[in-house]
């Protein structure tokens, strides 16, 4: 009985202290959230990114530091409904580069590996920018090199709209046969090609399995996808299935998980939808004043934020994901890519960048090795970052 006793005492201080360690292990290693809509939510609800934004967005400046940020690309977005998506596009970067500006000593734009590591150096928050949709580009191949030379370091090849040259997830599967073109035309693989030769990693997230294979078959480099999840586990048509994992595995590629309930968790999108109908006047009036009718749906989910707790899902739920992706191709492929600030219900335990700590708590709960979360948090990253960045 003694000898019991004394194993479980043992087994509970081993769980204790290796709990508690996972702080020390979180701030140690480098965190890097391959998206985050900040920029759009600041022009959506009228506020500033280094202000205190606690209760009105997921994200702030202070809040990253304090959840152990230390590398955030910043989502550069707007929907297909904006006139001038280019210009728009110019205006979020304007925006980060205002942000960097203003706190010199907090954060710096960052272009290249050897910048991610100074700025890692001086404790400033790395600031790197992806354009997440490809019709910002306008069909125009040197808007893409501009784009590149402001700073953009990832393109999402579509959002949920078509572009001329490449077909989303959301059109393949709605649309179908009625669709123009499927997967990527000879001008969207000349793209990732001139994407590989600038040194701008390729995004798959948001396109249909016609452009992914597309994709596969052209890059002469490791791609991402900077916020998807597994459709096996959530069979959402933005999720990846299992061979679309493989061949990133194969491409050597990282998939960064998206923390939105609807893409973890198999029961939320009914409820979703039901709420947002009980709530239709609501999203309405919002668009009436311009706001775009994603962030209509985004902005009324925070109103009504008891009715949305009510619905989430658990930490546990995307960790569910992570472990799969790694016992189907390893844990050298895959990464965070929360999608804060371009959702309103990330897990229950998850309510803004401040509780990023809480991931590495539930990674060493799971059993994971330091080593391996290190590459987890931000390591798995930097490989492809340095594979597609031009020597």
């Amino acid at each position: 009985m003694k000898n019991l006793f004394f194993l479980l005492l043992t087994t509970l201080c081993f769980l204790t202290t290796k709990s508690q360690s996972y702080k020390k292990l979180h701030y140690d290693a480098i965190l890097i959230d391959t998206h985050n809509d900040i920029p759009s939510a600041t022009i959506e609800k009228k506020v500033q990114f280094d202000t205190d934004l606690k209760g009105k967005t997921h994200s702030d400046l202070n809040r990253m530091k304090e959840g152990g940020i230390d590398v955030q690309v910043f989502s550069i977005f707007c929907g297909p409904e904006q006139e001038h998506p280019y210009a728009f596009a110019n205006r979020e970067i304007d925006s980060v580069y205002a942000w960097c500006n203003r706190n010199p000593g907090k954060m710096m734009l960052v272009k290249t590996p050897a910048q991610l590591q100074q700025a890692i150096k001086a404790k400033k928050l790395a600031a790197m920018l992806g354009v997440e949709g490809g019709h910002m580009i306008e069909n125009d191949l040197n808007k893409l090199d501009t784009l590149f030379n402001r700073g953009v370091r990832y393109m999402t090849l579509t959002w949920n709209n078509s572009t001329d040259w490449a077909t989303s997830a959301a059109d393949e599967t709605l649309k179908g046969d009625s669709l123009k073109h499927k997967g990527l035309t000879d001008f969207g693989k000349q793209i990732v090609k001139r994407m590989n030769d600038l040194g701008m990693m390729v995004d798959i997230s948001h396109n249909g399995e016609q452009t992914f294979w597309d994709v596969i078959n052209t890059t002469t480099k490791p791609i991402i996808a900077s916020h998807s999840s597994v459709w096996n586990l959530c069979k959402h048509r933005r999720n990846l299935k299992d061979e679309q994992i493989k061949a990133i595995g194969k491409n050597g590629g990282v998939i960064h998980l998206n923390f939105y309930a609807g893409f973890i968790d198999s029961t939320y999108e009914a409820k979703a939808m039901a709420f947002v109908a009980q709530h239709k006047s609501a999203v309405d009036s919002l668009i009436a004043l311009k706001v775009q009718p994603d962030y209509a749906a985004i902005m009324v989910g925070e109103i009504y934020k008891d009715e949305v707790k009510n619905f989430r899902p658990h930490l546990s739920v995307l960790i569910d994901h992570l472990d799969y992706i790694v016992k189907l191709i390893g844990v050298d492929h895959v990464g965070l890519g929360s999608d804060f600030d371009g959702i309103e219900a990330p897990p229950l335990e998850l309510n803004g960048v401040e509780d990023y700590p809480l991931v590495t708590k539930a990674l060493v709960e799971r059993g994971y090795s330091d080593k391996d979360i290190r590459k987890i948090l931000g390591g798995n990253f930097i490989r492809v970052f340095k594979a597609n960045a031009v020597k």
